[in-house]
């Protein structure tokens, strides 16, 4: 019999009067699985209850088949990127690294040649040298992740890893992702944004509310959510030149603009949101524009969540 990769039951854990994650119990297998749910959902919770650094209010969980709770020998097969930054921005990408692999118990040499590898494959080689303060956040993003992967642990859990990040990091980011599935690692990733999860795994988890909804194939949920307009904010450096290339496309069916601050912002509406953030990257290089933010708003996902609550 094959151990599960986590195991929770009834796991729930309580910040004063509230309640973040309530009476969870599921057995998650190796692979790329991700964790699906609206912002406040309670997946940064359940995250870290998976890493050690929360305490189960009650109930339990298994990590790799132990208690992670101030468990020193399960940090080390653990690799964490949280979703927010903790840096000294003085330090170097490769300083940075560097020495948080040397947290696990390596020495200067081997952890400079495991720091390497991983900038390596966040394809970081050529920022690595510069400091911290100047990266952008997409660059950011993947400096994080290097530091998570650098040590080679058996489990990677991300938090959020493509919050920020412009649309062609993303794709970047989601391929590098994938590898790390396809070369064998078990992963647990976290979005508020459906169609990122899709594109990293077809398993998902669920939660709204801190409670689960649903565990399995993403295909499951797909026709529900499909059911519902997605509407995708965008800042942009000219809107106008956006809207226009984007109208035309078959699945947006409104657009609309602001103007504010000189900061030209859109929000569109999708009935196929797969297809459209599928093809948006290549409508955005293709003009030439920049774009500093993309994201799907939580108030359709909250209808959909919901409708599953309600039924």
């Amino acid at each position: 019999m094959i151990m599960p990769l986590i195991r929770a039951f009834n796991l729930t854990k309580w910040y004063g009067r509230v309640i973040a994650l309530n009476k969870v119990t599921l057995d998650v297998p190796s692979g790329i699985t991700g964790l699906l749910g609206p912002n406040g959902a309670g997946k940064s919770t359940f995250m870290k209850l998976m890493i050690g650094n929360l305490r189960p209010s009650s109930g339990r969980i298994e990590v790799l088949g132990e208690n992670p709770w101030r468990n020193k020998k399960l940090y080390r097969k653990i690799g964490y990127c949280p979703e927010y930054d903790a840096f000294y921005y003085w330090q170097t990408g490769r300083e940075f690294v560097r020495s948080l692999t040397r947290l696990y118990g390596y020495s200067y040499e081997e952890a400079a040649k495991l720091a390497d590898n991983a900038i390596k494959t966040v394809e970081m080689q050529e920022f690595a040298e510069r400091a911290i303060g100047s990266y952008s956040k997409g660059m950011k993003q993947r400096i994080k992740l290097a530091q998570a992967i650098a040590h080679e642990p058996e489990l990677i859990i991300l938090d959020e890893p493509l919050s920020g990040a412009d649309p062609i990091t993303r794709a970047n980011l989601i391929n590098i992702i994938r590898n790390f599935g396809k070369s064998g690692k078990s992963i647990i990733v976290s979005s508020h944004i459906l169609h990122e999860i899709e594109r990293m795994s077809s398993r998902i988890i669920l939660i709204y509310e801190g409670k689960l909804l649903a565990f399995g194939r993403i295909h499951e949920i797909r026709n529900l959510i499909d059911k519902y307009p997605h509407e995708v904010k965008i800042i942009t450096q000219d809107g106008r030149m956006l809207a226009k290339a984007l109208i035309e496309h078959p699945t947006v069916i409104n657009i609309r603009f602001e103007d504010k601050n000189n900061t030209n912002t859109l929000y569109i509406k999708t009935v196929n949101p797969a297809e459209f953030y599928k093809v948006l990257p290549k409508i955005i290089d293709t003009l030439g524009l920049k774009t500093w933010h993309i994201s799907s708003t939580d108030d359709n996902l909250e209808a959909v969540f919901k409708y599953l609550v309600t039924g």
